[in-house]
């Protein structure tokens, strides 16, 4: 039976999201009903509503994400209701060129629901990110849900479905941190911090985090920075290189999505040292590099999607590690909010006041 549940939406490009009814049919097959206990408010859902991901509005927003799975469809084995879930949004498909050649977490064919979630008119909401979780329930299909420890905080696990396992991820597999390396972050709002902290637990001894804002320097060195560069008053190049003993760091994540943060971790490299790009750029962005630099310098440049995790593998070890408490999760939680303040969260984002707000429901 469908059921009729508030979700946050954003109906035009622009408009500020509203608080409205939408309708959640049942699932059908390799379809999951989940009950939304917290959802992170992430850069991506403020991507949407300004139509800067594409135009299919209405768009129900939000995608970092736990709560407990509520019924499930036909021929579903991996979860049952009243599992502990966090959702994400790359749902292996197995059957790719990506995964046939054993590399799913590049899968280029991820699932989601067949169904449509609607308003009450019938007008058929484009899911953010194929999710949708600023809302009392949502339907995804089976594979976007890991199931996890229920022992774990919903505010701060639900985390790992976007923004945070970004980080982490950029870190750990795509930038392959080794105990005793030297890493620069460029960028320290959620998934710079996030990056920071997956350093930490890679073993990097050396984590320098640079940004423009005081304020989230401060917030940097709390998720394990060792040294902090302020761009606004420093060379970002010449204080990463005097850090390093004149060398560069042997990892250097950019974590803006800026030409000018790219250019500058390029340069701020080791030889043979790798550049990590977990920043999100727009479409009209550009880098211009000499050529007899990119290849006299040597190394990776490499890109980083959703951190190159597999939530089937990563997600239930990270909520362990957060149990253990070797990982602080809950530091990411700047506050808690309800579905009604998702337009004013997005604003206290954009002038850099939070790490993150979350969705309590």
């Amino acid at each position: 039976m469908t059921s009729e549940v508030q979700g946050v939406v954003a109906m035009a490009k622009g408009e500020p999201v509203s608080l409205v009814t939408i309708m959640v049919p049942d699932p059908g097959p390799g379809e999951v009903v989940v009950r939304i206990q917290a959802c992170g408010v992430c850069h991506t859902d403020l991507h949407y509503r300004e139509g800067a991901i594409n135009d299919e509005f209405p768009f129900l927003l939000g995608h970092e994400a736990a709560g407990l799975v509520e019924t499930v469809g036909r021929d579903v084995t991996s979860v049952e209701p009243g599992d502990f879930v966090v959702l994400n949004w790359r749902a292996v498909c197995g059957e790719c060129r990506a995964c046939r050649r054993g590399r799913p977490w590049y899968c280029f064919a991820t699932h989601n629901a067949s169904q449509k979630m609607t308003l009450t008119d019938g007008t058929p909401l484009s899911a953010a990110l194929g999710i949708g979780a600023f809302a009392e329930k949502t339907l995804v299909a089976a594979g976007q849900c890991t199931k996890v420890d229920p022992r774990a905080r919903p505010e701060a696990v639900g985390l790992l479905g976007c923004g945070v396992m970004a980080g982490l991820g950029s870190a750990i597999w795509t930038g392959e941190v080794r105990a005793g390396d030297s890493v620069a972050v460029f960028g320290c709002g959620g998934v710079g911090c996030a990056a920071i902290a997956g350093a930490r637990l890679a073993g990097a001894t050396t984590i320098i985090a640079i940004d423009l804002d005081p304020r989230k320097l401060d917030r940097a060195r709390e998720f394990g920075a060792t040294d902090v560069v302020n761009g606004s008053s420093e060379d970002v190049v010449a204080a990463v290189r005097r850090l390093t003993d004149g060398n560069g760091a042997d990892v250097c994540i950019e974590a803006v999505g800026s030409p000018k943060a790219m250019e500058q971790a390029f340069y701020a490299r080791d030889l043979a040292g790798t550049l990590v790009q977990v920043g999100v750029p727009t479409p009209d962005m550009r880098i211009d590099l000499p050529m007899i630099d990119f290849f006299g310098r040597g190394g990776q440049l490499k890109p980083s999607w959703y951190g190159d995790c597999l939530p089937s593998r990563d997600f239930p070890m990270l909520v362990d590690l957060y149990l253990q408490g070797r990982l602080d999760l809950d530091r990411f939680v700047t506050e808690t909010i309800g579905l009604g303040d998702v337009e004013e969260a997005f604003h206290r984002m954009e002038r850099g006041e939070v790490l993150r707000s979350v969705v309590v429901i």
